[in-house]
């Protein structure tokens, strides 16, 4: 019976020894997180004050996402042997230029897709890759400061696709006025004099305006993570018909060595680009399409996959 006794003692013991390590291993651990934290947050202190140093500041971080398929046989589907695939690529760049008395920032952002469907059970469809996704857009700003924040600039923006209509139509940007940039990463661009320059082939409903470009980017990399945000707005003064706006974001996330997922999103208003393409495919109505009735739908695009940062 002693031995008994003396056995659940020291088993007693023993539970609250460990009881007890365990719970200086957790506060030991909430101190190591709590130093962790303050370490990270010198370190991007430090990487602020690095960024705002005069010189180049270069970058760049793309995604490539893939889907393929194959069946046979699979009667559930409406074409039981066919093949898919999905295909898309994006890539960010920025070579920035920060001096004492002016800057200059530059930045190029491609978005392209391809998409297939091959109906096996049919040979005259149509089984090769086509563009689904088309977006290219570059754009320079040089601006002499006038105050650690302010600065009068000129800004040139050019747009268009490089699959199937390369520079048809293409949008130009050429303006000045003030550039404000209240933190680090974030530029704002006020333009009131700029003209909008639109090219394209053949009799279309394009046109060139004069008016206000008004563009917001925000490009930050924190720690494994990139992300990029940009709205251009164009505002014509001749009438809200030429006016446009493009919103596009950009995320990634490192996991290993570089690599990691990618994810992209846009949105784009223009009401020249939804005439021209109700007035090129689709049947002629009664009336015509034009500028007050036609459908001025959202467009979007958005791309998961594996991503790259340099």
């Amino acid at each position: 019976m002693k031995k008994i006794v003396l056995a659940f003692i020291v088993l007693m013991t023993i539970q609250v020894g460990s009881a007890q390590t365990l719970e200086e291993l957790k506060a030991e651990k909430s101190i190591k997180t709590d130093s962790i934290a303050a370490i990270q947050g010198r370190v991007n202190d430090i990487q602020a004050k690095i960024k705002a140093l005069p010189g180049w500041k270069k970058g760049a971080f793309g995604t490539i996402g893939a889907s393929l398929s194959g069946f046979n046989n699979w009667y559930a589907k409406g074409a039981p042997n066919s093949s898919a695939g999905n295909i898309g690529v994006t890539v960010n760049a920025f070579a920035n230029l920060n001096q004492e008395k002016f800057f200059w920032r530059n930045s190029l952002n491609v978005n392209l897709g391809w998409v297939k469907i091959d109906d096996k059970d049919i040979d005259t469809d149509d089984d090769s890759f086509r563009s689904s996704t088309d977006v290219f857009t570059i754009t320079s700003l040089y601006g002499q400061k006038l105050s650690e924040n302010f600065a009068i600039s000129t800004l040139g923006e050019y747009k268009t696709t490089i699959i199937d209509n390369f520079n048809d139509p293409g949008y130009l940007d050429l303006g000045v006025g003030a550039t404000w940039t209240p933190i680090t990463d974030l530029v704002v661009v006020i333009h009131p004099l700029n003209y909008n320059f639109v090219f394209s082939s053949g009799d279309t409903v394009f046109e060139s305006s004069l008016g206000a470009k008004i563009v917001a980017d925000y490009t930050r990399q924190l720690g494994k993570v990139n992300f990029k945000t940009n709205l251009s707005m164009f505002q014509s003064y001749k009438s809200s018909d030429y006016s446009n706006w493009t919103w596009t974001n950009s995320f990634g996330y490192t996991l290993w060595k570089g690599i990691g997922l990618g994810f992209e999103f846009g949105l784009r208003d223009n009401k020249q680009e939804a005439l021209n393409y109700a007035i090129n495919n689709m049947a002629v109505t009664d009336p015509e399409p034009n500028f007050s009735n036609v459908d001025n739908d959202l467009q979007t695009y958005w791309l998961f996959g594996l991503n790259y940062s340099f």
